[in-house]
C-alpha cells in the first residue's frame, strides 16, 4: 500500500497523507487527520522511510487468510501444526467474506514480512489486490473456489464422482443430488454431473437442491428420487432426521451418502455411509508446498491426493422399485368433469350451476396414482384419444411416477370423459362417455403384457369390455400375479369370469346385480361368489365401512370418521391403499382397516387425484389414532 493509494481511500491529496503521516499538520482540520490516520492503520501503510529497512532477512512466519473460519478446523489445525513442525510461527487473519476487511489483511501480512502466504481470496476481484504481495517478493499459494487458475483444492470433484458411482454400482438412476453453498459446492455439483453424463444417466436439474423443499418431498414420495448425494454431512442428518419424522426407511425406501469432514461426530447414530474429507492432510499439504516455494526446493506441481474410502454402506441399498413387487393397473382413463348442484338431477327436474372442475380421472387413473402415491413402482395399461386431454393424462402420470409405456393413444376416438354431478352432501351422480375407453381390446392387453413382470396385484376396474377384462385376468395369471377387481359399470358378469378373479370389491347394489342368487341376505349373496373361486369378498358399504368375506372368516369393518365433502372417488382410494399394504405384507384385516382410513381421507375434498392421500400422511395419522395398526406387519 503506497501513499497514493492511502490518499485516494481517503479522498484527499497525497501531499495530505505525506503532511499527516510525517506529522507536519498544523495546518489541516481534525477531522482529515483522524480520517487519514485510521485508514494508514487499518492499511498498515509505512512511510517510504520507514519501509526502507532491509527485509529480505527470514521472519519464520508464515500468513494464513481465510475467506471465513467454516469447516476449516482441522485444515488449520494441519498448517499450524506442520508450520510448528518446521519452525515457524504462523500469523491468521479472517477476512468473513468482507473484501474490505480482505485488504486491511494483506496489508497487515505484508507489513509483518511473512516468508509466504495461504490465501482464501474472498471473491474474483480479490486476486487483482496480489500485487501487493508480489511487490513484496512473498510467496503466496491461493485455495477455494475464488482462488484462481493456479488455486489448490481439495478433491470435492472427484469426491462427487465417487459418491455418485457408489449409488450407480447399487442401480440407483434417479440420484438428486442435495447441496450447502459453501466453498465445496461448485466443485462437488460438477463431479456429480460429470459421473452422471460418463455413466449415461440424464442430468435433471430439478434433482438438485439446496433445502428441504415440498418439490423434494414429493419426488421421493412418489419414487421419481431412489437415492440422495449430499455434499454436507450435516445437511445429511438433518435430512436423515427428516425423513425418520416422515416414516421413510432409509435405505429400504431410499438411499443416502454423503461427504464428511474429518472433524465430524456422529455420535454413533445415525451411521451414515460416507466418505470422509482429510482437511488435516490438506492443511499439512499446504503448509510444505509453501515451505517448498519459500526454499525453492520444489521441482515440479504437485497436486493434493487422498485414499478415498467408504465407511460403510448402512444407509445405502438397492433402488425401492427393484426391491418391491409392482402393482399393474388395467382400467379406464378419462377426464372428469365436475358439476356441484344444490341436489342431483332426477326426471322431470332440471338443475343448474356454475362451478365446476376438470381433472384427469376414471378407475384406472385414479387407483395408480393412488397406488404410486403409497410408495409403489406403478403401470398402467389403457387407451386415451388424441386429443388435448392426453396431453394432460400424460403430464399428471408422469408427475406421478406412473409407467405410461402401456397408455396408448387412439387416433379414431377422443379421451373418455365423465360428467360428475356432486351435491353439498358429497354423493353423486356420473354418466360416461367411453371414448377410447371402448377401443380397448384384448389384444392392447396382450401387446403389454411384459408389464404385468414382476408385479403383485393387477388392479382391474370393470370400466373397460368385458373381453378385455377376462384377457387382463387370463396374463395376470399367467405371471403368477393376484387380480383385484372393482366391478363398476358392469351389470353382470359369467361364471367363467369371476372364477378369474382373486379379490372383488363390490358396492352392495353391485354385489346384488352380480349374483345370480335371488337370497336377500348381504352376507350370503358374498358367499355365492366365493363358490365361483373369488378368494376374498369385499363390500363397500359407505359410511357403514365394508364387510369381509373369506373361506375362513367374515368380519364388518366400520369406516373411518372424516366429513363427507366428495365420495366420488372413495372406492379407488380403498382399493388402491389395500393393494398397496397387501404388498406391503400387512395381513388381509390389517390392509382393509388401513384402506378405509385411505377412503376417509379421499372422501374429505374434492375431486379424486387431489384427494389421493400419500404414505407418509396416511401413516402419520395412523399412527396417531390407531399406532398398533401399522405393527401388524407380518413381514
Amino acid at each position: 500500500m503506497n501513499i497514493k493509494e492511502i490518499a485516494q481511500l481517503a479522498g484527499v491529496s497525497t501531499s495530505t497523507v505525506s503532511k499527516i503521516v510525517n506529522q507536519k499538520d498544523s495546518s489541516i482540520s481534525k477531522e482529515t487527520r483522524e480520517k487519514v490516520l485510521k485508514i494508514v492503520r487499518e492499511y498498515n501503510y509505512t512511510p517510504y522511510s520507514s519501509a526502507s529497512i532491509n527485509t529480505s532477512q527470514k521472519t519464520w512466519i508464515l500468513g494464513i487468510l481465510l475467506r471465513s473460519s467454516i469447516s476449516f478446523d482441522k485444515t488449520l489445525d494441519g498448517l499450524i501444526q506442520t508450520a510448528q513442525a518446521n519452525g515457524y510461527t504462523t500469523l491468521v487473519c479472517n477476512s468473513y467474506s468482507d473484501p474490505d476487511q480482505e485488504l486491511k489483511n494483506i496489508t497487515s501480512l505484508c507489513k509483518s514480512n511473512v516468508d509466504g502466504i495461504i490465501w482464501e481470496p474472498v471473491c474474483d476481484q480479490s486476486l487483482e489486490n496480489a500485487f501487493h504481495i508480489v511487490k513484496k517478493e512473498i510467496p503466496y499459494l491461493t485455495l477455494g473456489p475464488a482462488g484462481g487458475k493456479d488455486r489448490i483444492t481439495l478433491p470435492y470433484e472427484e469426491f462427487a464422482y465417487r459418491l455418485t458411482r457408489e449409488m450407480i454400482k447399487n442401480g440407483h438412476t434417479n440420484i438428486a443430488c442435495l447441496l450447502t453453498k459453501g466453498r465445496r459446492t461448485s466443485d462437488f455439483l460438477s463431479g456429480y454431473k460429470k459421473c452422471l453424463f460418463e455413466n449415461h444417466l440424464t442430468l435433471n436439474e430439478d434433482l438438485i437442491f439446496y433445502e428441504f423443499t415440498e418439490s423434494l418431498i414429493y419426488k421421493i414420495n412418489t419414487h421419481q428420487i431412489s437415492a440422495i448425494v449430499s455434499s454436507h454431512y450435516q445437511k445429511a442428518l438433518e435430512f436423515y432426521q427428516l425423513m425418520n419424522s416422515l416414516h421413510y426407511r432409509i435405505p429400504e425406501d431410499l438411499s443416502l451418502i454423503s461427504l464428511k469432514n474429518d472433524n465430524s461426530e456422529t455420535l454413533g447414530f445415525p451411521d451414515i455411509s460416507t466418505y470422509t474429507v482429510s482437511n488435516m492432510e490438506f492443511g499439512a499439504f499446504l503448509c510444505n508446498k509453501i515451505i517448498n516455494h519459500i526454499t525453492k526446493k520444489e521441482r515440479k506441481e504437485t497436486s493434493f491426493s487422498q485414499k478415498f474410502h467408504l465407511n460403510s454402506v448402512s444407509t445405502i441399498g438397492s433402488p425401492y422399485a427393484s426391491n418391491l413387487a409392482k402393482i399393474t393397473v388395467v382400467g379406464s382413463i378419462n377426464m372428469d368433469v365436475y358439476l356441484n348442484v344444490p341436489q342431483l338431477p332426477h326426471t322431470g327436474k332440471t338443475v343448474s350451476t356454475s362451478v365446476f372442475s376438470v381433472y384427469p380421472g376414471g378407475k384406472g387413473i385414479n387407483q395408480a396414482i393412488g397406488a404410486a402415491r403409497l410408495g409403489h413402482q406403478v403401470s398402467l395399461i389403457g387407451n386415451v384419444g388424441s386429443d388435448t386431454d392426453s396431453d394432460q393424462i400424460y403430464q399428471t402420470l408422469n408427475e406421478n411416477g406412473i409407467d405410461t409405456t402401456g397408455v396408448r393413444r387412439c387416433t379414431q376416438a377422443d379421451t373418455g370423459k365423465a360428467y360428475i354431478f356432486l351435491d353439498s352432501a358429497g354423493d353423486s351422480m356420473i354418466s360416461i362417455l367411453t371414448g377410447a375407453n371402448a377401443l380397448f381390446t384384448p389384444q392392447d392387453i396382450r401387446k403389454e403384457k411384459h408389464l404385468f413382470e414382476n408385479s403383485g396385484y393387477c388392479l382391474i376396474p370393470s370400466e373397460i369390455p368385458p373381453d378385455t377384462l377376462m384377457e387382463a385376468c387370463q396374463i395376470a395369471h399367467e405371471h403368477n400375479v393376484k387380480t383385484i377387481v372393482k366391478p363398476s359399470a358392469c351389470s353382470s358378469m359369467t361364471y367363467e369370469m369371476l372364477s378369474m378373479i382373486d379379490i372383488i370389491i363390490p358396492n352392495e347394489d353391485e354385489l346384488f346385480e352380480l349374483c345370480s342368487n335371488t337370497s336377500p341376505s348381504m352376507e350370503e349373496q358374498a358367499a355365492s361368489m366365493l363358490e365361483c373361486g373369488i378368494q376374498v369378498v369385499i363390500v363397500t358399504l359407505s359410511e357403514r365401512g365394508c364387510y369381509v368375506k373369506t373361506k375362513e372368516w367374515d368380519d364388518y369393518f366400520p369406516a373411518a370418521q372424516f366429513p363427507a365433502i366428495d365420495k366420488t372417488g372413495a372406492s379407488d382410494a380403498f382399493v388402491s391403499a389395500f393393494a398397496s399394504y397387501l404388498l406391503y405384507g400387512y395381513d388381509l384385516k390389517s390392509a382393509v382397516k388401513i384402506a378405509t382410513y385411505a377412503a376417509g381421507f379421499c372422501i374429505s375434498r374434492e375431486g379424486v387425484l387431489p384427494a389421493l392421500i400419500d404414505r407418509s400422511s396416511l401413516e402419520s395419522y395412523i399412527n396417531q389414532n390407531e399406532p398398533e395398526l401399522l405393527q401388524k406387519n407380518n413381514q
